[in-house]
């Protein structure tokens, strides 16, 4: 069932979504060759904590971090672990804060020092996907119509969206209804409304190929090693164009 929010509630993960943006900010700043995403991990439950907001992630269904690390050919929920962040890495940030009882979602994906070109074009698309997929979140539309014109963007750079990864729902719980996919045809799906709140976040890969799951259950990569790119923004559904909360 789909919750939509009233325009206090609202304004509450807007108020999270901010303090969670400038926490992302922050760590950003932070990520250079040599770091540990263990340190990246102490670093966000410091600033989680000191924004007032809780962390998300932590124990959501057994996760046991604060933040997902993803790495290269790592796509989404990657466990920080004692791996050293190298020059020409590619490094994906998933990371949500609950404020005043509502939760929003962040991604993004740095590129490391020098790196590929056709990594930072993966980069850049991914970005992109998810700005076009914001430009269709809008009363009146469907949820079909964010992952087509995500698709349409991976795929008219050269890349493959990930489509065993979906977007979401978002509020009172992390992951709500509805979910909301990164391809699909137009007119297909739930019709948006205001108070809707979702959280939109495109993935795509440099080759086409299956996704496969960890040892420790978590961690979804490439499963040919390809090189993989995440972004997420938390938006409400208005009645004219999407506000963008996180």
């Amino acid at each position: 069932m789909i919750e939509l929010k009233n325009h206090s509630e609202i304004e509450i993960m807007s108020e999270g979504g901010k303090r969670l943006k400038k926490i992302l900010d922050s760590i950003i700043k932070k990520i250079k060759p040599g770091i540990n995403s263990l340190e990246i991990d102490a670093l966000a439950k410091k600033l989680i904590l000191k924004s007032g907001g809780k962390p998300s992630f932590l124990n959501f269904k057994g996760y046991p971090a604060v933040i997902c690390i993803s790495i290269n050919s790592d796509i989404v929920h990657s466990i920080p672990q004692n791996r050293i962040i190298k020059e020409g890495d590619i490094v994906s940030i998933d990371l949500g804060l609950e404020y005043k009882g509502f939760h929003t979602d962040i991604a993004t994906t740095v590129a490391i020092g020098k790196v590929d070109k056709l990594h930072q074009k993966l980069i850049s698309s991914t970005k992109k996907a998810l700005q076009n997929g914001i430009k269709k979140a809008c009363e009146g539309n469907h949820i079909s119509d964010i992952g087509h014109e995500i698709e349409k963007t991976i795929t008219e750079a050269g890349f493959y969206p990930i489509r065993e990864c979906t977007g979401h729902g978002i509020g009172r719980l992390l992951h709500e209804d509805p979910n909301v996919p990164n391809f699909g045809e137009i007119g297909r799906g739930e019709i948006l409304k205001a108070g809707m709140v979702i959280a939109i976040e495109p993935m795509a890969s440099v080759d086409r190929t299956a996704v496969v799951t960890g040892s420790d259950g978590w961690l979804i990569e490439t499963a040919n090693k390809s090189y993989a790119a995440h972004f997420e923004s938390t938006v409400a559904i208005t009645k004219k164009k999407a506000k963008i909360l996180a």
